[in-house]
C-alpha cells in the first residue's frame, strides 16, 4: 500500500484523536514513518487500524469505514481541483474511474493488482451502484469513502450490498442512494 494512504490515516488520526495518538499508535505496533510515495505492507496497515483509539468494540470493517469517512475531506484539502467541479455526491462518484485511471487502464499494484470499479447510474436519479473488485477486498473502506464524499457534499447516502467478495462473491456491488442532509 502506498505511503499516501498511511499519510492519509496520520492525518485523520491526528485530527480525530490529537497530536499524540498517532505516535502511541506507532509505538504500539513498533513501525517508523511514511513517505507519501514508498510502498508498505497492506499487514501494516490493518495493524495500524487495529492500533486505532476508538472504541474496542469497533471490528475492522467499521474501522476501515472510519478511515473512509475521515479521509474525503482530507482529500478535498489537498486536491480541491477535483472536487470543486462536481455539485453532489453522485455527479463526483460518476468521475471516480476518470480520477483514479486518467489514462483509462487501472495500473497494476504487484502485490495488489488492479483496483477494477465501475460506477454505474441508476434510475430513478438519486442513486448509483458502484461494483468493487480487489484482491485486498476492501469494501469497507470504499463504504466509507462514499459516505464522507455524500457528507462533503452536504448529503446522506443509504448503502446497501447486495454481493460482497467478503461472502464468496467475485465483486462487490454498493447500490447508494443520495438525498439531501436533513
Amino acid at each position: 500500500m502506498t505511503g499516501i494512504i498511511f499519510n492519509l490515516l496520520e492525518e485523520a488520526v491526528t485530527r480525530r484523536f490529537g497530536p499524540g495518538a498517532w505516535s502511541e499508535m506507532l509505538a504500539k505496533i513498533d513501525v517508523g514513518g511514511y513517505l507519501p510515495f514508498d510502498k508498505y505492507p497492506d499487514d501494516e496497515f490493518f495493524r495500524l487500524l487495529g492500533a486505532l483509539p476508538v472504541a474496542p468494540e469497533m471490528d475492522a470493517e467499521e474501522r476501515l469505514r472510519w478511515f473512509g469517512r475521515a479521509a474525503v475531506p482530507l482529500l478535498a484539502e489537498r486536491y480541491p481541483l477535483i472536487f470543486a467541479p462536481h455539485r453532489s455526491a453522485e455527479q463526483f462518484l460518476l468521475t471516480l474511474n476518470a480520477i483514479l485511471h486518467p489514462g483509462g487502464l487501472a495500473p497494476a499494484d504487484v502485490e495488489a493488482g488492479p483496483l477494477d470499479l465501475e460506477v454505474l447510474e441508476v434510475e430513478p436519479p438519486g442513486g448509483l451502484v458502484l461494483g468493487y473488485r480487489s484482491v485486498r477486498r476492501l469494501c469497507a473502506l470504499a463504504e466509507g469513502f462514499v459516505t464522507g464524499t455524500a457528507e462533503y457534499y452536504g448529503e446522506e447516502v443509504q448503502i446497501q450490498q447486495p454481493r460482497c467478495m467478503l461472502h464468496g462473491e467475485e465483486r462487490c456491488a454498493l447500490v447508494c442512494t443520495f438525498a439531501p442532509a436533513a
